[in-house]
């Protein structure tokens, strides 16, 4: 009786240890740089900044921007998996908040947003990472032209991610007529929660701590 009590204890003791689970994040930020809403990417370094102060060793953050066609590496502005050793992940922080103002400098007014192209994209990075929790950032009106020729009509494979919209205006067709600014947040929940993500609209940005 003893010896199967001693081997039950040591099998369930084996069951529990089992794979060690990730606690690492990995965070892809897409941001928007059509027309006007270049005007905003000084938002967009505020949320850029916050989010590299809440970063810890192991985690994984990149920022890409969505212009004509977004499922391409190129897009990626800066990217990066912290370091064990906070001498060493300060100096990453650094580098990539100059890469990001660089970035910021230098952008121009794109005449298209393709936002499924960028969401493609950072699935695509975040799998590879492999992280604990993986969210994606959009910093956009969330209005997506495609140029002609692009096929964006492509499942997304959302499931285990968060997706969050951040600093979603108003376009001046919104002020005529709200229901397309509903429609559009409408029709990206749906089309996140479909494809087996979270989703969720935070446009207050002194309200970040609601994405971690």
């Amino acid at each position: 009786m003893m010896k199967k009590l001693i081997t039950l204890s040591i099998f369930l003791l084996l069951s529990a240890c089992g794979e060690p689970v990730a606690r690492n994040q990995g965070i892809y930020m897409l941001i928007d740089t059509s027309g006007t809403y270049t005007e905003e990417l000084d938002k967009a370094q505020q949320v850029i900044n916050y989010t590299l102060a809440k970063m810890n060793p192991g985690d994984t953050f990149a920022v890409a921007s969505i212009n004509t066609g977004s499922f391409s590496e190129k897009n990626i502005r800066a990217k990066v998996t912290f370091d064990d050793r906070p001498s060493i992940t300060n100096k990453q922080k650094q580098a990539f908040q100059q890469s990001i103002q660089q970035f910021v400098d230098e952008a121009t007014p794109a005449s298209y947003t393709d936002i499924t192209g960028g969401l493609l994209q950072a699935v695509e990075f975040l799998n590879e990472k492999q992280p604990g929790s993986k969210t994606i950032l959009i910093f956009s009106d969330l209005k997506e032209e495609i140029k002609e020729g692009y096929n964006r009509d492509v499942p997304l494979q959302l499931d285990g991610f968060n997706l969050v919209a951040l600093n979603v205006t108003k376009l001046r067709t919104d002020n005529l007529d709200p229901n397309q600014y509903l429609g559009r947040l409408e029709e990206w929940k749906l089309k996140v929660e479909q494809s087996g993500g979270r989703w969720q609209v935070v446009n207050d940005l002194e309200r970040l701590e609601k994405i971690f």
